[in-house]
Order: C-alpha cells, then sequence, then structure tokens
C-alpha cells in the first residue's frame, strides 16, 4: 500500500504504508524514517494523524521514538540469558544497570596488516572502526575501540549505534555471534584517552580485547575494551570436572 485515499481513516492508511516499508526493507531496522512534518509532506495529510500512525506503530514494538533524535525502526526482539555471547548494554541490563554509550568515532578506514590478521581478511579491506565511552547509571565505565569488517556489516554507516546495540544489529542482518576468545591484562592510558573517562593517566585500567566469530566460524568482530579497575570487576565461572 502505497496511496494514501479517503476509504478509512488516515493514520490507519499511513500505519500499513510504513509497515510494508519495514517488511519489505525498504525502512531498514536501527535506521531513521522520515519526520513527521516529511511524510505530511509526502502523504498530503495533517501532522496530527501522521503522529497518531506512529504512535501506533511505537506501541506495537515497531518503532521506537528517540528524543531529539527521531523516530528509528526497532528490528525484531532479542532474547538473551547469561550463558550466550552479548554486547555491553545487554551485560550491563541483565545486572540492572542503566547502560548508554557516547560514540566519538564510526568511520570506514582500512584494515592493514594487524587487523587484517586477526579478522582474516585483506589488509586493502575496509573495516568499520567504533570507538566510543560505555556508561552505567550516567558514570563512565570503560572506552571500546571495535573493528567490523564492512562486508559483515555493510549498512551500518546508516544505523544510529548509540539507539541500538551492534548485537542487535548482528541480529537484524542475520549473523549470529557463537564463540569468543579474550584476553585480559592491566595497563595504562594515556592523558587524553584516560580524560575520556574520567581518570587520571596514573591509574590503570583492565584492558580486555577479543575476536567474536559466528557460526560458520568467521572473525565478525576485533574489540578492545579498557575498563576502569574503580567502576567494574570480571567474574569467571569454574567447575571441578
Amino acid at each position: 500500500m502505497e496511496e494514501i485515499n479517503y476509504k478509512s481513516p488516515l493514520y490507519i492508511q499511513l500505519r500499513e504504508v510504513i509497515r510494508s516499508k519495514i517488511e519489505e526493507g525498504e525502512f531498514l531496522p536501527g535506521t531513521a524514517i522520515p519526520s513527521e512534518s516529511t511524510l505530511a509532506d509526502m502523504y498530503g495529510i495533517s501532522r496530527l494523524s501522521v503522529r497518531s500512525a506512529l504512535t501506533a506503530l511505537e506501541y506495537e514494538g515497531l518503532l521506537q521514538s528517540v528524543q531529539g533524535k527521531g523516530v528509528f525502526v526497532a528490528g525484531p526482539k532479542v532474547e538473551r540469558d547469561l550463558e550466550t555471547l552479548g554486547g555491553y548494554r545487554q551485560t550491563m541490563r541483565d545486572r540492572a544497570q542503566r547502560p548508554s554509550t557516547r560514540v566519538l568515532v564510526k568511520a570506514a578506514r582500512k584494515a592493514g596488516p594487524y587487523y587484517a590478521k586477526v579478522l582474516q581478511i585483506d589488509p586493502e579491506d575496509d573495516v568499520w572502526f567504533i570507538r566510543r565511552v560505555d556508561t552505567a547509571e550516567g558514570e563512565a565505565v570503560a572506552l571500546e575501540e571495535i573493528y567490523i569488517p564492512v562486508a559483515v556489516l555493510p549498512n551500518l554507516e546508516e544505523m544510529d549505534i548509540q539507539v541500538f546495540s551492534i548485537y542487535e544489529i548482528y541480529e537484524w542482518a542475520g549473523i549470529r555471534p557463537y564463540r569468543g576468545r579474550q584476553v585480559l591484562r592491566i595497563m595504562y592510558l594515556d592523558a587524553a584517552a584516560a580524560k575520556l573517562i574520567g581518570i587520571s593517566e596514573n591509574q590503570a585500567v583492565l584492558e580486555s580485547t577479543s575476536v567474536t566469530v559466528d557460526v560458520t566460524g568467521r572473525p565478525i568482530e576485533y574489540s578492545c575494551n579498557y575498563v576502569r579497575n574503580d567502576k567494574a570487576s570480571f567474574c569467571i565461572h569454574y567447575t571441578n570436572q
């Protein structure tokens, strides 16, 4: 349904137009839809009718409104448990913490020799480089750097990773993170990096580096987290077999 007529309430017609665009992939999960005023102009209806349509879709869970940023396609719901791989936000929510992230950099760059080797791609292949500050209950907890081959998530540029987690985006793209290898060590940040998470350069952080592969064994992500030792701790469960 692409046209608006007067055979049924206008907001219901627009609701179904937007729903079909989501179902057909024109509006991708994690991306913003046109603004209320743009939709009103496009379909020749009032902003009140547009707002009613968007509210109905948000109530259904298909859209998510973010104050000051717009209305986004929410994508399918994801359920996780503590025994599966999960991103920062899911980990914090599992611990009843209120997470958020502040993205400093999200850009494509060449992999280069080191990241090409880690991700098993060519040095000239493009990777997404993401640098962000992770917070819990409004306080900075970690500085995070993530490298993802562009071939894994070619549409990442269009998605707002401050609104949606990367693990949600993996799910929407049909990618299933399966296994990871993590290395931990104590280190110190330079003054500029330390300032980003509210510590001095003399305060040690826990560096956590990991490579995540999908169910086919393909590396899909390399991440490096610099975690404040006064704000977070790590727990490992083990048994005597």
